[in-house]
């Protein structure tokens, strides 16, 4: 009886039902990200993870900037259907310089996790200007301005580096000093060709373009 007259006064309570409400959204939120916050595999690269350099990291921008993220996936689950088509599933560690990370829900695409060298850049160039050229039944816009536009040289490359660099991103001085240089002449489609090409190449091989 006790319980049934706290419950019903909780409920005629407002600021009771809506304090009790926070306090239990508030726990539920702290047991899922205090475990995260000491998993050193969330902030430990592995060995053969590296960080962006400075064309792929203008890449990445751009593959934000025009929505690919929206249609495309980049998180393999440990499933054997997704592990056969895609290729090893995703852990964390390769993560780790995924500012903000990419790994998404919707695939109105297929995942792009492992695309890293499946095709030449000529296919990629093929494929982002006219998807169909290359893929009959594809449903893929064509980004034909993409080819059209330069990267700025003096864009927010070397602020974002630095920023990433007090973020734990092992960049040396030279390479940001470097990072104008390195994008200069460059287009958009050719910054996003080379953020596409190292899509899981820095993980499995430890190479870095």
């Amino acid at each position: 009886m006790n319980g049934l007259g706290l419950h019903k006064k909780l409920e005629e309570n407002a600021f009771l039902l809506i304090f009790g409400i926070l306090f239990v959204s508030a726990l539920g939120g702290l047991v899922q990200v205090l475990p995260s916050i000491f998993q050193e595999s969330l902030t430990t690269a592995s060995d053969n993870t590296k960080p962006y350099g400075a064309v792929e990291l203008a890449g990445r921008d751009i593959y934000i900037r025009e929505g690919c993220n929206v249609c495309h996936s980049q998180q393999i689950r440990p499933l054997l259907a997704e592990v056969k088509r895609y290729g090893p599933y995703s852990r964390a560690d390769e993560s780790v310089y995924d500012r903000p990370f990419l790994w998404g829900s919707k695939r109105t695409g297929p995942d792009l996790q492992r695309i890293g060298g499946k095709y030449s850049d000529v296919w990629h160039r093929l494929h982002l200007l006219d998807p169909r050229s290359v893929v009959a039944n594809s449903i893929m816009p064509a980004y034909p301005w993409l080819d059209k536009r330069a990267v700025n040289a003096d864009n927010d490359i070397q602020l974002k580096m630095r920023a990433l660099q007090t973020l734990g991103h092992p960049y040396t001085d030279d390479e940001i000093d470097e990072a104008p240089t390195l994008i200069a002449g460059l287009t958009d489609l050719d910054a996003l060709i080379a953020y596409l090409q190292v899509l899981g190449v820095r993980e499995s091989t430890g190479d870095s373009p």
